[in-house]
């Protein structure tokens, strides 16, 4: 007769997590960031409580940034570690569809239980429930539905004993890695139910590394050994493989330049003479001149996405191949790539056999070095006594790199600091972490803590404009109370600087993207010190570039939270690097300034390779 305990659902639920393990022997669901409601209080919130320190609960400000926290855990635990965040029913369950779409895009881990209808249907309609008229079965949290990579409704306390290894399922699994949903309609929460003993019997999960068909491999190695001018792409799935040793020696051996995503970036450090930067919108120079040239572009790990490509013009050597080693299958034949599906760390070595000892001849060197001469120049201090001087955003950067050390880690999702850190920031190994598959305004402090959650002994720094930090800052507070310190670089500009450029790069006048440009009475001040304090954090304003490399240094003293403000000029980009984006300019309008931007559109689309 099989051993059974008697638990609520919910119950249940949180002591199966609790003994779910990786295979370091800690666990996978490190806790669970919760905001209650309704919804989630009396049956999780019990829960949770009841489980103690087994399972660590984290209080959060908002579903959608606490959700960027557990994302930004993942994704810098190379996604062997996760965080599980509930809410309630209705907006806290909603407020949780940005973060899931963006680990959906991510390809990044995070398990997420909303609230749900009583499944009973006693009290319909429930507080907060959205009812459609046609179909008795939906709620809100259908909406998640859309950007899940497993979605179920838990009904009755039994169905945890599948839906619970489906869930982790999906969020171990390397190619259909993503965020899993679990709707836990709120009666049921409380229901209790004889569990099997065995159902909470401590499980690892591993990672598995799916190996190349060798067909596919085969393929992959004759197309190499008939290029002359290889480029490697190395994306995300490279840090997921843990695949940076192998990249580097495979590159080393073969001689082949290295150029890598916003997602990839960091793999390679920056000193190794084949790194040769980034390709495409937000790439550098030199990475750009060598993709327009190559025979054969390696994609590894990459889904290859329109910055990379440069929304398909970056790869211009009409005879290129496109080889994509990727996990995903899906993502390994976009545009006509021969595909060789598999993890990266494996293939890559496969792939070095079959080529032998063919050594490519060396790229241009030159190219890297007169890269690292112009962003040594944008990135430099400005001239010590400058006169209402505002500095650039690549100034704000270079303050950073001059303070920075191997254990530095970098961070940002949106706006113009992604772009211009990607061609400017010179990364040590795994010093790098940007959100940039979604590029969600609102990430940055939140995400920053969840780096630094996920490791401690690493200084992070978060770039974040005034424009994201105005959309989502209360983590700040979150990390000021639970004492997780880490530094915020707010960039003042006034508005939203980098879409203001972009607005008037495609031929539009500066409209509603400035607040000086904006339907507004009074042109706003806002105190961003005066405010980071209020929620905890220690902040200060920077005069100029020379006061916040002092300020970056005495942050690494504290133990809460470090805001540095600075005031910014919104009119510079980057300064260097860069390639056409397929932003489509209207095909009538008024002006001059519209005509133009039209002409340089339709021309630039002309270059476009789909395959």
């Amino acid at each position: 007769m099989t051993n059974t305990i008697c638990l609520t659902a919910a119950q249940a639920m949180m002591r199966w997590l609790s003994v779910q393990m990786t295979a370091d022997g800690e666990r996978f669901i490190e806790g669970v960031w919760a905001i209650f409601g309704h919804g989630n209080v009396a049956g999780i919130g019990e829960a949770l409580h009841g489980i103690g320190k087994k399972l660590p609960t984290f209080r959060g400000q908002n579903e959608q940034t606490m959700a960027h926290a557990a994302i930004a855990f993942a994704k810098t635990n190379r996604r062997r570690r996760a965080m599980a965040v509930t809410s309630s029913i209705g907006p806290g369950a909603t407020n949780l569809i940005t973060a899931a779409a963006l680990a959906h895009v991510n390809r990044l881990p995070v398990l997420l239980i909303p609230g749900d209808v009583f499944a009973n249907r006693r009290p319909d309609p429930v507080l907060q429930q959205i009812e459609d008229f046609e179909d008795g079965t939906l709620s809100a949290n259908d909406c998640f539905r859309a950007v899940s990579k497993y979605f179920d409704r838990i009904t009755r306390p039994e169905q945890l004993l599948t839906a619970l290894p489906r869930a982790f399922a999906a969020m171990t699994d390397p190619a259909n890695c993503g965020p899993a949903t679990l709707a836990f309609c709120q009666d049921v929460q409380s229901e209790a139910f004889d569990f099997p003993v065995e159902f909470f019997e401590a499980r690892t999960w591993v990672i598995r590394r799916p190996q190349a068909d060798p067909h596919e491999l085969a393929e992959a190695a004759n197309a190499l050994l008939d290029a002359q001018r290889p480029l490697i792409v190395s994306g995300g799935g490279v840090l997921y493989s843990l695949a940076e040793n192998e990249l580097l020696a495979f590159a080393k051996k073969h001689n082949i330049p290295v150029t890598e995503t916003q997602a990839g970036k960091g793999a390679v450090d920056w000193k190794e003479p084949l790194n040769f930067g980034s390709t495409g919108v937000t790439g550098s120079n030199c990475a750009n001149a060598l993709a327009a040239d190559a025979d054969l572009i390696l994609g590894i790990g990459t889904r290859f996405q329109d910055f990379t490509t440069g929304s398909w013009t970056a790869f211009r050597n009409p005879e290129r191949k496109l080889v994509s080693i990727n996990l995903a299958g899906y993502d390994a034949v976009k545009h006509g790539a021969l595909p060789v599906v598999g993890d990266a760390k494996a293939t890559i070595v496969q792939l070095s056999a079959l080529l032998g000892d063919r050594k490519f001849n060396d790229p241009d060197f030159s190219l890297r070095q007169k890269w690292f001469a112009d962003s040594g120049e944008v990135t430099k201090a400005p001239a010590a006594g400058a006169v209402n001087h505002l500095p650039s955003d690549a100034e704000v950067i270079g303050a950073m790199q001059r303070q920075a050390g191997d254990d530095t880690v970098v961070m940002c999702a949106a706006g113009t600091m992604p772009g211009a850190l990607q061609i400017l920031w010179r990364s040590a190994v795994t010093g790098y972490h940007m959100e940039y598959g979604y590029s969600c305004m609102g990430y940055e402090v939140a995400g920053a803590m969840g780096i630094k959650m996920a490791a401690p002994h690493k200084e992070v720094v978060c770039f974040v404009g005034d424009g994201s930090y105005m959309m989502a800052n209360s983590e700040l507070a979150t990390a000021a109370m639970m004492r997780i310190p880490y530094t915020i670089i707010l960039t003042d500009n006034r508005g939203y600087g980098c879409i203001n450029r972009l607005q008037q790069e495609a031929g539009g006048a500066e409209f509603n993207n400035m607040y000086k440009d904006s339907n507004v009475a009074v042109q706003p001040e806002i105190d961003f010190v005066m405010h980071a304090r209020a929620l905890g954090a220690f902040s200060v304003k920077a005069a100029d570039v020379a006061q916040l490399e002092t300020e970056i240094v005495s942050a690494r003293a504290r133990n809460v939270p470090t805001v540095i403000v600075i005031d910014t000029e919104a009119l510079t980009g980057p300064g260097i690097g860069g390639s056409w984006w397929d932003v489509v300019v209207p095909e009538v309008g008024d002006g001059e300034r519209l005509a133009k931007a039209r002409e340089t559109y339709e021309r630039n689309a002309l270059l476009q390779r789909i395959n």
